[in-house]
């Protein structure tokens, strides 16, 4: 059995990053360091330290954006209100990919926000994951595979 601890990538901009992290999705630097040319930086969501790290690095690039592509990287809201407060907080600063939306369960209410590297982030709520599930579960159930 594997269990997933942390994504790592590259970006442009380290400092922009951790701004938006930190801001949008409530992320702490755990660990920080430079090695000669490299300076890495670990965030996690507070309480989840040891569980699931973001690793961003510096030197990358600027990932483009296909308006077909729909790769990201989705956090769970407690309510459609922060949902919308995420939205329009993202709207100000030019990063709403994805205006806010109702999708048939099990994807639910949810919006797209651009970091600063070109990675989207969706914000949902009522998604069978996360805290929105609660309020969900009663309502629908979830197939699970039984490998």
């Amino acid at each position: 059995m594997t269990t997933l601890t942390h994504i790592a990538v590259h970006v442009a901009d380290l400092e922009k990053i951790k701004n938006f992290y930190s801001e949008f999705c409530g992320l702490k630097v755990v660990h920080e360091r430079n090695d000669s040319d490299t300076h890495v930086i670990w965030m996690a969501e507070y309480g989840r330290e040891n569980e699931l790290i973001f690793v961003f690095f510096n030197n990358g690039a600027e990932r483009p954006i296909n308006e077909k592509d729909y790769s990201h990287i989705g956090f769970a809201c407690e309510s459609r209100e922060e949902v919308d407060e995420i939205a329009e907080k993202a709207k100000t600063q030019k990063a709403l990919i994805w205006t806010p939306r109702e999708e048939p369960f099990p994807v639910g209410y949810y919006c797209g926000v651009k970091d600063p590297n070109g990675v989207i982030l969706e914000f949902s709520y009522g998604q069978p994951l996360g805290p929105g599930a609660r309020a969900f579960s009663s309502r629908h159930r979830v197939r699970r595979s039984s490998k």
